[in-house]
């Protein structure tokens, strides 16, 4: 009689795996991808090349950007990028030099920005939805709360005193009181 394992075949089998059924240990099958994991890799690069492929690189961007006019002046006071950042802590520093200082007129005023970048159409940074100010809010999504108490537009020159001058010996009247200068 013939030994069990002289009858057998020849052929290594693959260690069982440990916790399978019964079935998936004797699966040929064993160590092949199942198709639905090929299929899945196969759909995932061949959208992600053509992604790529009908999107080569350009300026143009899916967002829309922000139409600004241009500005009246020449150079800025600094660089656009550090402006489109830095702006509002430009000008909170400035607003606080300005009502604890008294120093009015620096180089980061907002009366110096409205000035070159109002609008030559509307004279305004507030007025239409391209013009400076509210463009590019808009497109960030910001409030402007600066014109709820500042002006829009620049103030128009003119040769007038500010203050007219009192006669001597004339009094002034303030509401109710009489007061002689």
């Amino acid at each position: 009689m013939a030994h069990p394992q002289a009858t057998r075949s020849t052929r290594a089998s693959p260690p069982p795996l440990q916790g399978a059924t019964p079935a998936a240990r004797q699966s040929r099958f064993r160590g092949v991808p199942r198709l639905g994991d090929l299929v899945l890799v196969l759909f995932l690069l061949l959208t992600g090349s053509l992604a790529f492929a009908a999107d080569p690189p350009s300026k143009a961007t899916r967002v829309p950007q922000p139409v600004v006019e241009p500005a009246r002046g020449g150079q800025c006071v600094e660089d656009p990028a550090i402006m489109r950042r830095n702006h509002m802590e430009l000008l909170k520093h400035q607003r606080d030099d300005t009502m604890r200082g008294g120093i009015r007129g620096a180089k980061y005023s907002l009366k110096t920005c409205i000035e070159c970048h109002a609008s030559q159409a509307t004279n305004s940074v507030a007025a239409t939805p391209t013009n400076f100010c509210v463009s590019c809010h808009t497109y960030a999504a910001v409030k402007i709360d600066c014109f709820e108490c500042h002006a829009t537009q620049p103030q128009k020159t003119s040769s007038l005193p500010l203050a007219q001058p009192v006669p001597a010996g004339s009094s002034i009247q303030l509401g109710q009181q009489q007061v002689k200068p």
